[in-house]
């Protein structure tokens, strides 16, 4: 098996949470020599003018970063009004942010069901979401919350003005029907 390919793979994965030297070591059962060999061939491989995505080092992890030289591009791309529109997931996950933040991209994950790493990075990039901090869970994931550009993109100039989440009823229904199944198993 390419390990170098597994990497990459990983490093995709996590995405702007990047992964420590330790994290890389553990996911492929290699020692620090071997993980290190790994990086600086990918990384070399990147730098190469084809490549639009580099390894970089940053708050102590490993992450795939766009190459600066690039900029002008993706700035075009964002600022395009065709591009500009968030999709259905791109607004489930903003709103997740904007009704529980600060949080983590685990637990945006954990509430969406998929990951979410992909449109963080969108939503970071269109400056609707920032990070405000560094959570106290292992790892200590950076912590999502939303901007002013947030409150502008949808016309409110608080998240006071965000709309009420509807309460769950589905909980008693479910316990209803827990309960009633219960009944008619001891019945019979």
């Amino acid at each position: 098996m390419d390990l170098q390919g597994v990497l990459e793979g990983l490093l995709f994965v996590v995405g702007d949470e990047g992964l420590t030297l330790n994290q890389i070591c553990d996911s492929l059962s290699i020692d620090e020599e071997k993980a290190k060999e790994l990086l600086l061939n990918l990384k070399s491989s990147y730098e190469d003018n084809s490549r639009g995505i580099r390894i970089s080092f940053l708050g102590n992890a490993f992450k795939l970063t766009t190459k600066s030289e690039h900029k002008e591009f993706y700035q075009k791309l964002l600022l395009n009004e065709e591009t500009n529109t968030l999709s259905d997931a791109a607004m489930e996950t903003v709103a997740i942010i904007a009704y529980h933040q600060p949080i983590t991209r685990v637990e945006i994950d954990n509430l969406r069901g998929v990951a979410t790493s992909h449109i963080i990075r969108k939503l970071l990039a269109k400056g609707l979401i920032k990070e405000v901090g560094k959570s106290t869970m292992p790892g200590r994931p950076n912590l999502y919350g939303t901007t002013h550009e947030f409150l502008d993109y949808f016309g409110i100039s608080s998240l006071n003005e965000l709309p009420d989440l509807p309460k769950d009823e589905e909980t008693t229904d479910d316990t209803e029907l827990y309960q009633s199944i219960y009944k008619e198993n001891i019945e019979n």
